[in-house]
């Protein structure tokens, strides 16, 4: 008799545990695998010359036959960004809420792949079959309109995901946190909670936007210059907080950012923006309003070298000039690794004679991520019997595990896999039994995937040692130096003011090939440049005490 294996789930987080973005997650059972949001992350600092980072598809390839679909829980970039890329190796269908699928029309359509796309629209409460999988769209609250969480039932049983929530009581659409259907579930019996672990570190409750709101129009009522916002172009309900002050305090609207256009329009047509057309200016406009007439939505509140506001701030802005009376609010988070960027505008905006607000000073911001005490209440109300922190640094996952414990969770229900470990869910428990091959793929221009880390440390070297490239051509017959030794440099010393430093580099590159003619050697370029290399490595580094990358040009005629 032909045995009955027991049906056994697999969960694979491809990129989102252990970092802020690059979201992925897989979810295998038999021969159908979905996955859960294809997200991007921003390079960071030592990722020169990187625009972007996206997840490694490699297991996917791998199992391109088993793939039934892209769930997407909402629309920002660390959870879209990768689609596009995604979609040019992998022809499954997408759902998504109407905005999320907006957005993602947008970037596909920028992409050139929007007519071989399937972009299907849910809604909340909405229940989809995929494969194997029931999947219903559970609302939530966060930073971005129409997010939903997950509830997903398997073979095996339910799992929920939470995606980027917090518990807002007095939301600006008045769409809170479905806790009913999250409830609902948890009556029923969740296998599994894969919770959103950001803001874990943060004792006691989110504040609602609606705060900001407050603090937004105290600055209002004091300002009487222009008064120039800068926000996440995805952060429709602080974008519309500011619109409705605008129009409060007899204000027109001046949209700068080309993101700040993009998600106003499609958020517009969607109607989660409540913007008539008369309120919104142009450039053109400006010369013919007073200053107290003028509020302006910017993109740019991260220090983006080619926002908006940071070509203001320099005083590089084809369109708009800072003007000493200005306020400039920056109505967001200074994400970890910005802050340099983010104080360099601050000071020259204030050079420019303009009053900056920014978080640190005052309470313009609030975060769309759960704080520990609605951690809680999630954990509480879905009642899972196996817990899984994601969305996160290392740290955070570690501490919502911890949270999770102190919650009642049996310690040993209470997961901490990372990238690429697969967590198998059975009838016999749940436990990480392997891993897989995951990683980052690094986006440079148009080349997808062929910077690695080979590139990166040669960049790296290059930006912190210089540059010195030495040129020699050499008669292969006689052995005889034609031209050269030439050497020049780049971001190493300056020619001028050490000339004798490379006239010496010169003689030691003479000296490598004297020594090797003298031993008769058989004429290799590869040779003669590794030990150019080599021994101007040891003559830099003994006379300057520096490292640059050295790159000897060997020609034979």
């Amino acid at each position: 008799m032909k045995s009955i294996l027991p049906a056994r789930v697999k969960v694979i987080p491809l990129g989102g545990l252990g970092e802020i973005g690059l979201n992925m997650m897989a979810v295998e059972c038999g021969e159908d695998i979905i996955v859960i949001d294809a997200g991007l992350m921003f390079p960071e600092d030592d990722m020169l010359g990187i625009d972007i980072v996206i997840p490694d598809f490699t297991y996917l390839r791998v199992n391109r036959h088993r793939l039934r679909a892209l769930i997407v829980t909402h629309g920002h970039e660390d959870h879209i960004g990768a689609i596009p890329f995604l979609l040019r190796e992998f022809s499954i269908p997408i759902y998504a809420t109407a905005l999320t699928v907006a957005l993602i029309r947008e970037k596909l359509k920028e992409h050139g792949l929007l007519e071989r796309s399937q972009l299907i629209q849910v809604s909340a409460r909405q229940k989809i079959t995929v494969g194997v999988y029931a999947i219903e769209f559970i609302q939530i609250c966060h930073s971005i309109p129409d997010c939903v969480g997950l509830a997903i039932r398997t073979p095996v049983g339910i799992l929920v995901h939470s995606g980027d929530f917090k518990i807002d009581h007095t939301p600006i659409d008045g769409r809170q946190l479905d806790m009913a259907r999250f409830g609902a579930y948890g009556e029923e019996g969740v296998l599994a909670l894969f919770s959103d672990s950001t803001n874990v570190e943060r004792e006691g409750y989110t504040l609602s936007e609606k705060d900001v709101g407050k603090t937004l129009r105290q600055i209002f009522q004091e300002r009487t210059g222009r008064i120039i916002v800068a926000v996440f172009a995805s952060n429709l309900h602080r974008i519309q907080q500011v619109i409705q002050l605008a129009r409060e305090f007899d204000r027109k609207v001046l949209l700068n950012g080309k993101s700040m256009l993009i998600n106003v329009r499609i958020a517009r047509e969607l109607g989660y923006l409540n913007f008539p057309a008369e309120e919104e200016i142009g450039f053109q406009d400006l010369s013919r309003l007073q200053d107290c007439q003028v509020l302006m939505l910017t993109t740019g509140s991260q220090g983006e070298p080619m926002s908006a506001l940071t070509r203001m701030a320099f005083n590089d802005h084809r369109k708009l000039k800072v003007k000493p009376a200005d306020t400039i609010i920056l109505s967001s988070k200074f994400i970890p690794g910005n802050e340099r960027a983010i104080q360099k505008i601050i000071n020259h905006l204030y050079r420019l004679g303009a009053e900056v607000i920014h978080e640190q000073v005052s309470d313009i911001h609030v975060s769309g991520h759960a704080y520990r005490e609605e951690l809680k209440a999630m954990i509480n109300v879905v009642r899972p019997r196996y817990f899984v922190p994601v969305h996160g640094e290392y740290r955070h996952l570690v501490k919502h595990r911890q949270l999770a414990v102190t919650m009642g969770i049996p310690p040993d229900n209470c997961l901490l896999p990372v990238n690429g470990d697969v967590v198998t869910f059975s009838d016999y428990g749940a436990a990480i039994e392997e891993r897989v091959e995951t990683g980052r793929v690094f986006v440079d221009g148009k080349g997808v995937g062929d910077v690695g880390g080979l590139v990166l440390r040669d960049r790296k070297h290059l930006a912190e040692d210089g540059l010195v490239v030495t040129s020699l051509v050499i008669d292969k017959e006689t052995k005889e130096i034609l031209s050269g030794p030439d050497i020049f440099t780049r971001g190493f010393i300056l020619e001028d003011i050490k000339p004798e430093i490379l006239d010496e580099a010169q003689c030691v590159v003479l000296e490598v090939f004297d020594k090797l003619l003298d031993q008769g050697f058989e004429f290799d370029p590869a040779d003669l440049q590794a030990d150019i290399r080599r021994e101007l490595k040891r003559f830099f580094n003994r006379v300057l005490e520096r490292r640059p990358f050295i790159y000897p040009i060997v020609i034979d005629v």
